[in-house]
Formats: C-alpha cells, structure tokens, sequence
C-alpha cells in the first residue's frame, strides 16, 4: 500500500472526537442528497472514495463515480472499494460534458485549490441539475484545530489551506454562478451548502 493520505486516516481515525464529527458531517450531506434524489452522482476530490462508499451502503444514487487529483488517494481508493468507479483527473478541466450528473459533489477540496472560482465554474457545467459542496467554517474550524492542539504554530490552520471562508462569505462566493442555494448547514465545523443550476 502507498503512503497514506490525511484524509485516509481521518476517516480511519479512533479518536471519538473525530469520528462523532464526521458522522455528523456524513449525516448532514445524506439528508441534503436524499431530498434531491440523485440518480448519477460524481464526487469530484473524491479521495479514498469513503463518500462514495458510504452513499452506496444508504442507496443515494445509481451510478456512482469519483475523481481525484492524487494517484496515491485513487490507488487506495481501488484497493479499499473496487466495487467503486474512480479516476485521476483535475478539478480545473474535469473530463465529462455539460450536464452529465443530477449531483455534483466537492466536499473539502475548495479550501485547497488556488482557482475556486474556476473550479465552481467547471463544477456548475457538469452538473445537469445539483451541486453540493463543503468547505470549513472559519475561523471555528481553526479554533477546534487550536483547542485540540492542531497545527499550534499556525494558529490551528492547516497547513494545505490556502482559501478560508466564513459561512456568510462562502455562500456570497458561490453565488457569482448561476445557481440557488437550495439548503444551508452548519455541521461543526464546517459549512454545507446544496446548490441548485439556474
């Protein structure tokens, strides 16, 4: 197996803290995908493919599909669930045409990229009808980093994220596409937002 990915061991994590986090989390995004029904989903920084799997075992969706940028997270995503579709590729240039999915989702990938915009907008042209996202919920997402002894030096921020939004910001910041925000959350400490395609 290669070098293990953050996100592998945060989601193979034993500390309760986290786990009860990321339950929360994954609760928050089945509620808001169960109410729009997908039929083919994309996760698009899909990682391991854990969101993936994990929308299979609710039955969200029909067909499934994933693409990520690390080789590494593709290769243990292929390893831990080859019952799941996934593929390299870039965020900035996604190889699918216009309004291929009923669901596009991008959960904790903006606050990495350099280009968000750009990456909203090859987000929106995929999605045939819904696109929900996550980012964290600044400046509560570095407090809990801080108070758990995260990242101390910096302030609890990681040091892979270069975009940092408030709720209020975030929401403004999608709404320079052309889409309605459907439905809002606050799972701690992150900000979840479904979007709908004008």
């Amino acid at each position: 197996m290669g070098k293990l990915t953050d996100n592998y061991k945060k989601h193979t994590t034993k500390n309760r803290i986290q786990k009860w986090l990321i339950e929360n989390f994954y609760q928050t995004m089945f509620s808001m995908a169960g109410n729009v029904k997908p039929q083919k989903i994309l996760d698009v920084g899909c990682g391991e493919g854990f969101t993936l799997s994990r929308f299979k075992e609710k039955n969200i969706g029909k067909e499934l599909e994933g693409i990520d940028y690390l080789e590494t997270a593709i290769e243990l995503g292929r390893k831990n669930h080859p019952d799941l579709k996934l593929k390299q590729g870039n965020i900035y240039k996604l190889p699918y045409k216009d309004n291929s999915f009923d669901l596009v989702i991008c959960t904790e990938v903006l606050e990495h990229v350099e280009r968000p915009q750009e990456a909203l907008k090859e987000l929106v042209r995929i999605s045939g009808k819904y696109i929900m996202l996550s980012v964290p919920n600044e400046p509560l997402f570095m407090g809990a980093n801080f108070l758990r002894g995260k990242n101390w030096s910096r302030w609890g921020n990681d040091i892979e994220h270069i975009n940092h939004w408030t709720s209020r910001r975030f929401e403004n910041f999608v709404k320079k596409e052309k889409v309605n925000v459907v439905q809002k959350s606050h799972p701690f400490p992150w900000t979840m937002i479904l979007l709908k395609k004008v």
